[in-house]
């Protein structure tokens, strides 16, 4: 059975889903022109390849996959769904996902 397809949400439902995404966010995400965007930063191009490398395995397992560009330790993310022309619950759904990758590290920054 397919998947239902989903629903183009309004600027309130937007700007709410915005906010509680945003309350545990590092950095925050911001929407803009029919889409969700946020630049992740790192290190170096190893540590933005990584991330783009864990955050690919779950765009793929959610068959929802961002338009983003990489220049060397900065990965830009843009997320939306081309299928309703918008943004949709599945695009907070992956944004909070790429958020969990950049979660701060249990070891030491000496190990």
């Amino acid at each position: 059975m397919p998947a239902a397809m989903p629903v183009k949400l309004d600027p309130d439902a937007i700007a709410s889903a915005l906010r509680e995404l945003n309350m545990t966010a590092a950095t925050p995400w911001e929407a803009d022109a029919g889409a969700l965007s946020k630049t992740f930063r790192f290190k170096d191009f190893v540590e933005a390849f990584g991330f783009m490398t864990r955050a690919a395995l779950i765009a793929e397992a959610l068959d929802h996959h961002p338009d983003w560009r990489n220049v060397y330790n900065r990965v830009e993310v843009r997320l939306s769904t081309h299928d309703v022309g918008g943004v949709t619950s599945l695009d907070f759904t992956l944004a909070s996902r790429l958020d969990t990758l950049i979660a701060p590290s249990p070891l030491p920054d000496a190990l």
